[in-house]
């Protein structure tokens, strides 16, 4: 399945100035990250950039702003992009370190909200990352990020079923991949 996504992909034309902007999003614990990676790895001259990099557990998804100015208008622009990532330390979002996004022919974007309204007509394919069963999705998210964020992410999946019930991401995904089927 990744490859014929990523064959999609290549014959996708760019909507980002000169590059191909990809979006990864579905619910966490889902398997976007791992996802991504794999198909970031295959793209050639490709970049990956995470909506972990912004959100925190007070700000899931108004940081946007920084993520259109610093990186996606100086891309569209021909331009290297930037921004300072979000730490995750113990659970803990803390100010982390300046990054640096070089022009590429392919940007994958990945994470929740990632496929936004707002950034459709500038994604040349959206992919959607889901996992049926909410309870093992939780429990995916603890073992990733720690027993001690459990009530965080109790609260962020409550988060997301609004967020995607009214954004209707998955609708307009290109692609749907399951990770109970083994897709990732």
């Amino acid at each position: 399945m990744i490859e014929e996504i990523r064959t999609a992909i290549e014959a996708a034309p760019p909507r980002l100035g000169g590059v191909r902007l990809v979006a990864v999003d579905g619910p966490s614990g889902s398997g976007k990250s791992t996802f991504a990676r794999r198909l970031t790895a295959g793209l050639g001259n490709a970049a990956l950039v995470s909506t972990d990099d912004f959100a925190t557990w007070d700000d899931p998804v108004a940081w946007w702003p920084r993520l259109v100015e610093g990186v996606l208008d100086q891309l569209a622009a021909g331009r290297p992009g930037g921004y300072r990532a979000v730490e995750w330390v113990d659970g803990i979002p803390r100010p982390g370190p300046c990054r640096t996004v070089d022009v590429p022919e392919f940007l994958v974007l990945e994470g929740v909200s990632a496929g936004r309204a707002s950034i459709r007509p500038l994604l040349s394919e959206l992919i959607w990352c889901e996992y049926a069963d909410q309870a093992e999705r939780l429990e995916r998210a603890v073992a990733r990020d720690g027993e001690a964020c459990r009530s965080h992410l109790v609260a962020w999946q409550l988060f997301e079923q609004g967020w995607f019930a009214v954004d209707r991401t998955r609708q307009y995904a290109d692609h749907v991949v399951d990770a109970a089927l083994g897709s990732l």
